[in-house]
């Protein structure tokens, strides 16, 4: 079964609380027969799009192929969180790459907050960037870390835009009274994730790069002259990046490294008055479960709140499945309606880092920032976009990182990745 059809209708947004309050953006036509370009870009989420725009502004002659509308995957489902540093906190960061290495990796991912909130303001887009995620801790224990990683930040990274809470500044904040302590973050923020993409869609039009939906890459011919192969033609040129995502199978030396699994949210009610018990302040809030929640309220006071996981090609009964979490934490929210309900695929390493590679001279892949999207993809986006004609050191920072295969290569990686869910999941549900 292909994952693109597996749960959605093709070239629609899924029925999701974004959708319903997204920017009109017109289609783009569907690719029809022989195409040249310098560039081709497959995928067209923050990544793709952010590489087209900056190829496109540059000079380039770019084509970009999606195979539904812009910013139709994970870019324009989820929880429109732009966090600090890296998926893995700096103190493993320094284990694994080194003191130096680790610092380049805090700073990039620095440089892709700026990166998003410049593109808003430069691009006119219409997204607002609102300030703060706390960290949520379940545990004695995952305070005592989070308050050590806080200090760490502040003494070794000059960082100092995160600030300790004990358990009654969380529950003052957060409003649930689940919680041990945490930390508040307000170098942070979150967007309207698919307006977010739109702005993008559009911004990289306007600067010369030609968009095609409704199209989805079959294969490449690789060569001195790659050439795409789509549903409905062909594009030859001189360089691809494929920017798939969790949909992008194309290249099976690639997707033994990444592993497609699937997520939800939820989108209750306005909830008038109660909005302020839920969280005092406009912030995003993540815990520190394996299977991470994550929520934040909408414009409209709505509790948009996303959790669980499942790693088969359907999507579960998704309110079900994220109603469980939400009402663990928010127990007062029983009888509320729940308006919206969506599930969208993404792409995960080993690692959790994002997975760069060069599959030949010319031919780019990315994905996999693994929570930390909003941010690094629109920042691994301009990393592509460089390498592509040029010698790119944060490239090869990102590409060098370790990054295994899953255990049983391309074939075996989803059963065994659903025993090792399983098992983490059941450790959330234990405590451990």
């Amino acid at each position: 079964m292909n994952l693109l059809y597996a749960n959605d209708a093709k070239g629609t947004y899924p029925p999701s609380y974004y959708a319903a309050t997204a920017t009109p953006l017109d289609a783009f036509p569907v690719h029809q027969g022989q195409t040249t370009a310098d560039i081709c870009i497959v995928g067209g989420g923050y990544m793709g799009l952010s590489a087209a725009l900056h190829l496109a502004e540059a000079g380039h002659d770019v084509v970009l192929i999606e195979a539904h509308r812009v910013g139709f995957g994970a870019s324009g489902r989820n929880g429109g969180q732009v966090g600090s540093g890296q998926r893995l906190d700096q103190q493993t960061l320094e284990k694994m790459a080194g003191r130096e290495n680790a610092r380049r990796l805090w700073d990039l991912a620095e440089d892709a907050k700026a990166l998003v909130k410049g593109l808003i303001a430069r691009h006119a887009m219409p997204v607002t960037f609102r300030p703060g995620v706390a960290h949520a801790c379940w545990t004695d224990a995952e305070v005592r870390e989070t308050f050590e990683d806080t200090d760490h930040l502040a003494k070794h990274y000059n960082y100092t835009q995160a600030e300790k809470l004990d358990q009654t500044a969380i529950h003052a904040l957060i409003g649930s009274k689940a919680f041990k302590g945490g930390a508040i973050d307000r170098g942070a923020g979150h967007i309207h994730p698919l307006n977010f993409a739109i702005g993008l869609a559009r911004a990289a039009h306007a600067a010369g790069a030609r968009i095609f939906e409704k199209t989805e890459a079959l294969s490449i011919r690789h060569g001195g002259k790659p050439v795409v192969q789509t549903t409905s033609g062909a594009i030859t040129c001189n360089q691809v990046i494929l920017a798939g995502n969790g949909y992008i199978g194309i290249e099976p030396r690639y997707a033994q490294r990444v592993m497609p699994i699937n997520n939800f949210i939820i989108a209750t009610e306005p909830l008038g008055t109660r909005a302020r018990d839920v969280l005092s302040e406009p912030i995003a809030v993540a815990d520190t479960k394996f299977v991470v929640n994550y929520w934040r309220l909408s414009d409209d006071d709505r509790l948009l709140f996303g959790g669980a996981e499942s790693y088969g090609y359907r999507f579960p009964d998704i309110i079900k499945a994220v109603t469980k979490p939400m009402l663990e934490i928010y127990p007062q929210l029983r009888d509320t309606k729940i308006d919206y309900a969506w599930g969208g695929t993404l792409a995960i390493t080993m690692n959790r880092m994002p997975a760069l590679m060069r599959m030949a001279p010319n031919v780019l892949a990315a994905s996999a920032c693994s929570g930390h999207g909003v941010a690094m993809a629109t920042m691994t986006g301009r990393i592509l976009a460089e390498a592509t004609h040029s010698q790119s050191s944060q490239f090869d920072l990102l590409a060098n990182l370790p990054q295994p295969r899953f255990p049983g290569g391309a074939a075996l990686r989803w059963p065994l990745l659903v025993l090792a869910m399983t098992w983490y999941s059941m450790r959330d549900r234990l405590g451990l």
